[in-house]
């Protein structure tokens, strides 16, 4: 399953990717623990844990930066019990002042879970957009309101 969110903040590049890429746990909704493991020089390689909460439901993830070229580019593929995530984060520079953020995630579904993204689909995909657009709206939100960050 893939999804696909955007959005555009007005904050500098350079603060957008670093706060977007190292303070994951302050901007998102979703993430509620977020450690590093083992840190890589250039970043690729870095290993970190973290744990999600999505309507009651928490899930542990093993992940591992894959690509990070700032200010332009982060990637990520975190491993989880149920299905793997690859997040896919794009930064595009608006005028020096405001930045594009885009997220692209592709879920991969493990054992009975394959079954229920055959049958809902379609569905989760929608829903998958929606959760990526409201995490990206409280990253705004977040940079936007406190020129500190």
């Amino acid at each position: 399953m893939k999804s696909e969110a955007s959005i555009e903040i007005c904050r500098p590049i350079a603060t957008v990717f670093d706060f977007t890429t190292s303070r994951v746990a302050e901007w998102s909704q979703i993430v509620v623990e977020d450690e590093l493991i083992e840190a890589k020089p250039g970043d690729v390689g870095t290993t970190f844990r973290t744990v999600t909460a999505d309507h009651g439901q928490r899930m542990e993830f093993e992940g591992t930066v894959t690509c990070h070229a700032p200010p332009k580019r982060h990637t990520v593929l975190m491993k989880g019990q149920k299905f793997d995530i690859e997040a896919d984060y794009l930064f595009e520079d608006l005028g020096g002042t405001s930045t594009r953020v885009t997220q692209r995630t592709a879920v991969t579904a493990k054992g009975l879970m394959k079954v229920v993204f055959a049958l809902l689909g379609r569905l989760m995909t929608k829903a998958s957009c929606h959760a990526a657009l409201k995490e990206l709206t409280n990253l705004k939100t977040i940079l936007e309101a406190h020129p500190d960050k």
